[in-house]
């Protein structure tokens, strides 16, 4: 009968225990479960080619930027396609928040700065709470600093300034493809021609679709609603590749844009397509880590 009372506790504490780890496993696999977990790597760049993507800097992360664009390739083998002209946009661009980017940059074209703001308040993600895709705004301003070509009248420093505002929309479907509209405003305080607008307004469209490990598809439009004579201005279209090379990104496309900021490529757009008036150039991105994380 001890034997028998003996038996019966110690299978009784046995069962204890293993209830015991079995609700401590399923408590650690419920919290595993229930993380959120946000969604990256939409794109491999800050930018799908002219226009800001739905992807942010990491905090403490200075990404150097080269845009570079060479003539129009219809121009002949006489200008070697193009590649005897060059244009070029130099910028920096700075995580201070996850969340949060800055950046500063200078285009030879129209001898042009610019400066922008981007933040995400909405962060495509999955898990509890979670939210099927991104929200990102950005604010820039750009500056000429070409000497006036008409000096009989006078002219202001602000006359010099334009100013844009976009909302970028996209999302992530798969590892493979991902997509974006962005609704953008420009205004310029002053304008070319007398029958320009000075606000324009625009809708751009991007995607990126991998191809393989290193390389992927990427297109940008934008389509301009209004503001522009459409009869002289063209809608910007660019198409091309990003190759991942280490802390690298490669971009090779082609576009019938020269500008290479928001305001310059929306508004200043006049090559075409049809008419083989289109450019190559490249994009070469090059990130650094300047600020340690966990001090962050």
């Amino acid at each position: 009968m001890k034997k028998l009372i003996s038996a019966l506790l110690l299978l009784l504490i046995v069962s204890n225990k293993l209830l015991a780890q079995d609700n401590l496993l399923s408590l650690i696999e419920k919290d595993s479960v229930a993380q959120k977990e946000h969604i990256k790597n939409a794109f491999k760049s800050t930018r799908v080619i002219n226009g800001q993507s739905m992807e942010l800097l990491g905090r403490g992360v200075l990404d150097v930027r080269i845009l570079h664009r060479f003539g129009e390739v219809s121009s002949g083998a006489n200008n070697l396609f193009g590649l005897d002209q060059a244009n070029m946009r130099f910028g920096f661009d700075y995580g201070i928040l996850n969340s949060l980017s800055a950046g500063i940059g200078r285009s030879n074209v129209g001898k042009e700065w610019d400066g922008f703001l981007k933040f995400r308040p909405v962060w495509q993600s999955k898990g509890p709470g979670a939210f099927p895709f991104s929200i990102i705004l950005v604010s820039g301003i750009t500056v000429s600093s070409q000497p006036w070509s008409d000096t009989t009248r006078k002219n202001y420093f602000s006359s010099r300034m334009g100013f844009y505002s976009e909302i970028i929309i996209g999302r992530k479907f798969s590892e493979e493809f991902s997509l974006q509209l962005s609704p953008i405003f420009v205004h310029r305080n002053i304008v070319p021609l007398v029958t320009d607008k000075n606000d324009v307004y625009a809708l751009g469209i991007g995607t990126r679709l991998k191809l393989s490990k290193r390389v992927a598809f990427v297109a940008d439009y934008h389509y301009i609603i209004q503001g522009l004579d459409k009869t002289i201005y063209k809608d910007p279209l660019s198409l091309g590749f990003d190759i991942e090379t280490g802390g690298h990104v490669f971009q090779l496309h082609f576009s019938n844009a020269t500008g290479m900021n928001e305001k310059a490529f929306i508004t200043g757009t006049t090559g075409s397509w049809a008419k083989g008036e289109i450019r190559f150039g490249f994009n070469l991105s090059r990130v650094f880590t300047i600020s340690n994380r966990n001090k962050l």
